[in-house]
């Protein structure tokens, strides 16, 4: 029976299809080519000094932004959305946070710390954090205005005022106040601080190692008729239950 969701497509001979895979490499190329211009950019942005003193809750006792750095000069903070309150953490960040632990010795080894951030407190943060199995260092931002400063967290106020300052433009921000997002410093051999990157909605598709998996195979992302994109993802722990259920839905 055929797929629905695989596209016809032609069969050929294996000559016929070196030729076509030959053609489509040469684009591949010319791409990872793009993308190392651009990273170069990123890297050339400007800085701003971070004047402000964050404190944060971890699961050891509090910590300043420069603690996070844990001893490196450079500091990436994945904002995940989890607000105070909620059961479980966002399904989507879950997803980027699937991909931190493993990769972590080689981002330190390139004197780089990765720490996940959250409104959350940081008892609600550790439990689901336990359940998730991850361990990564995740803190609470909840008694600072960092989520506020970096753009990923609205109050009841800022709601009320309408469109507000997301990924670089005024925008109507989620109705539960919370969006993702990731902020990038560097601390310099003096001890201060700089911002130097940020990066939100889609920009944050890079961190999504599985959906670049995905995207060689057949169906792709297979995404087309869904509400949304990413209305598939489940928390990993539940996706066997969900298909179980599915099936005696039939």
């Amino acid at each position: 029976m055929t797929d629905p969701s695989i596209q016809p497509h032609a069969v050929v001979s294996r000559e016929q299809w070196l030729a076509e895979r030959r053609r489509l490499l040469a684009r591949e190329k010319d791409l990872m080519r793009q993308n190392d211009e651009l990273a170069a950019e990123r890297r050339a942005l400007p800085w701003v000094r971070v004047e402000k003193a964050y404190v944060f809750d971890g699961a050891h006792g509090q910590q300043t932004l420069a603690d996070l750095f844990d001893g490196r000069s450079q500091l990436i903070v994945y904002h995940f959305m989890f607000a105070p309150g909620q059961k479980e953490g966002c399904v989507g960040c879950s997803f980027v946070a699937d991909h931190i632990d493993g990769a972590t010795p080689h981002i330190n080894a390139r004197d780089i710390t990765v720490v996940v951030c959250s409104r959350a407190p940081i008892a609600q943060i550790e439990t689901f954090r336990r359940r998730m199995g991850w361990r990564f260092k995740w803190v609470s931002s909840n008694r600072s205005d960092f989520n506020s400063d970096y753009h990923v967290s609205f109050t009841k106020d800022d709601l009320a005022k309408g469109p507000t300052y997301y990924n670089f433009e005024k925008r109507t921000s989620p109705s539960e106040g919370e969006a993702p997002g990731l902020s990038v410093f560097y601390k310099d051999a003096t001890g201060e601080i700089f911002h130097t990157y940020s990066a939100y909605a889609r920009g944050l598709e890079v961190l999504d190692g599985a959906y670049h998996f995905i995207d060689l195979a057949p169906k792709g992302r297979d995404e087309e008729g869904l509400p949304f994109p990413g209305a598939w993802w489940r928390h990993h722990d539940r996706y066997a239950s969900d298909t179980i259920q599915a099936r005696h839905a039939e």
